[in-house]
């Protein structure tokens, strides 16, 4: 186990968790997990989420380098989002984070 033994481990660690740390964001990249998702199909999925909201979720998701924005504009203009290899990365502590969100909820 990692122990955060230093000031500049306790600044990575807070810099993670002011990405992924908002309500939504864990949720947006486990659907994610699935497949490539367009912006309403990701809306759809997580419940009709306020589009305001999950625009800004992604735009961080995006600048942290954790999904790829992919744009498309053969017959309309259509956006498509993708976990990228630092994305995929998140699976496994996702994992690990529901395991213990279980434990920790009973």
């Amino acid at each position: 186990m990692v122990r955060l033994d230093n000031k500049h481990r306790q600044k990575q660690c807070d810099k993670l968790l002011a990405v992924i740390g908002d309500f939504w964001t864990l949720s947006i990249i486990m659907e994610l997990e699935k497949r490539e998702l367009r912006f309403c199909e990701l809306q759809r999925a997580l419940g009709g989420l306020n589009p305001v909201t999950l625009t800004s979720r992604l735009k961080k998701l995006e600048k942290a380098g954790f999904i790829n924005r992919k744009k498309e504009t053969s017959n309309k203009l259509s956006v498509t989002y993708s976990l990228n290899k630092l994305g995929m990365g998140m699976l496994p502590i996702l994992e690990e984070i529901q395991i213990f969100a279980a434990k920790f909820n009973k």
